[in-house]
């Protein structure tokens, strides 16, 4: 515990970026966007199934430039990439803001799912595994406290600026918060950075010269490694389970008899659990490696949908949700430093990207899938038995890539 609070304490900087980065990605995030819902529809003349549409049309576009735009982080300077994206978010927002019709709304759902959703997050997790070793699952765990932050804040944020200046108005507010406070302050926080760079680069070219650094893979190569695809199934289970789970949420406390309030109060939770484990995972993975963590990774989702599957008691939706909660905390901790345990950080930009665009792909097609198998007669219990098994197949898979030696990057 002593050596992680030094290490806070001497990398506060770069680790605020990364913090900010993440906490920045709420712009782009479904639980900020869908606060404007009925705001947006009634604007634009839209039934919730239209602007569903729009929304997972942007969604799946985003996915699809994600995995080429991603790849800029390997070869941009850090300070200049940042400061494209979020320009970029910076833009997004004020396109929301002012968008005329259906058309500019599609364009700028389309932007802050790239920026905010995908590039924001993605430049400070890839960042921080980049540049650590020792202390990468510290570094990515307390990045990863903004996201959780966001969502505590943001939902305030929006509610008062919609009271205040309307839903456009507060868009607009974003492009001013972007502008005057995020970006600064990110530049500000990577003051020095070409220092750390550099080092970064000697000792990556002494460690390959002396043999005993990380083999650097292309993505290239990544894609022909059998590992990689056994690894998949874990690495994209908390997008599909748990964003589908979360779509169809109100279904879900109606058909079990659990009330609004209730739902409030165990979201609670999942943010503090999502949080706490993610802060309390990152010495862990430091100590044991993300590969060896990787099989547990999904066991609390196991338990979570077990929660759902067996149990109708209103503790069991506190259960359910907290349990989640550590399953994404667990998830967001492990994930990213399994990379760069894997395949080098010399091309992390570009691999983290790949897995972050079929995420996204992963989370578009599970609400989909559910509301047509609740439409068909499906209960949510045998969807949660169903996603139990995938999760129990999935951790075998994980179990026996992390067992397999790996081969020469080809």
């Amino acid at each position: 515990m002593r050596d992680t609070f030094r290490f806070f304490r001497l990398e506060w900087r770069f680790l605020g970026f990364g913090l900010l980065l993440s906490f920045a990605s709420s712009f782009g995030q479904t639980f900020y966007i869908a606060l404007f819902s009925a705001e947006v529809r009634g604007a634009f003349d839209l039934s919730h199934g239209d602007f569903g549409a729009v929304y997972s049309a942007a969604t799946l576009l985003s996915a699809a430039v994600l995995a080429w735009a991603g790849k800029g982080l390997d070869r941009i300077d850090l300070r200049l990439f940042v400061a494209v994206v979020l320009l970029g978010l910076a833009a997004a927002s004020g396109v929301f803001a002012l968008a005329p019709g259906v058309a500019g709304l599609g364009l700028a759902l389309f932007l802050l799912r790239l920026f905010g959703q995908g590039l924001s997050p993605h430049i400070a997790f890839a960042s921080m595994a980049r540049y650590y070793t020792a202390a990468r699952g510290r570094a990515v765990g307390f990045v990863a406290l903004g996201q959780p932050f966001g969502e505590a804040v943001f939902p305030a944020l929006a509610v008062a600026a919609i009271a205040l200046i309307g839903w456009r108005g507060a868009w607009g507010a974003g492009v001013a918060l972007i502008l005057f406070a995020l970006l600064p302050l990110a530049l500000w926080l990577l003051k020095g950075h070409a220092i750390r760079h550099a080092d970064w680069q000697a000792a990556h070219a002494a460690a390959t010269a002396n043999g005993d650094g990380e083999r650097d893979w292309s993505r290239a190569a990544v894609l022909r490694d059998p590992r990689f695809y056994l690894v998949l199934p874990v690495a994209l289970a908390g997008a599909f389970i748990v964003t589908g789970f979360f779509f169809h949420q109100v279904h879900l406390f109606a058909v079990k008899g659990w009330s609004l309030a209730l739902l409030a109060a165990a979201f609670t939770g999942y943010a503090v659990a999502t949080a706490a484990t993610a802060l309390l995972a990152g010495p862990v993975v430091d100590r044991l490696g993300a590969a060896r963590l990787l099989p547990a990774v999904l066991v609390p989702l196991v338990l979570s949908l077990g929660c759902v599957a067996a149990f109708e008691a209103p503790a069991a939706a506190v259960a359910y949700l907290v349990l989640a909660g550590v399953a994404m905390g667990l998830q967001n901790t492990v994930l990213t430093p399994l990379w760069a345990e894997l395949y080098g950080t010399a091309h992390i930009g570009a691999i983290r990207a790949l897995f972050t665009s079929l995420s996204v792909l992963a989370s578009a097609g599970s609400p989909v899938l559910f509301g047509l198998l609740i439409d068909g007669g499906v209960t949510l219990e045998s969807i949660a038995l169903a996603c139990m098994a995938y999760c129990l197949a999935a951790i075998a898979l994980a179990w026996a890539a992390v067992r397999r030696p790996a081969a020469a990057p080809a």
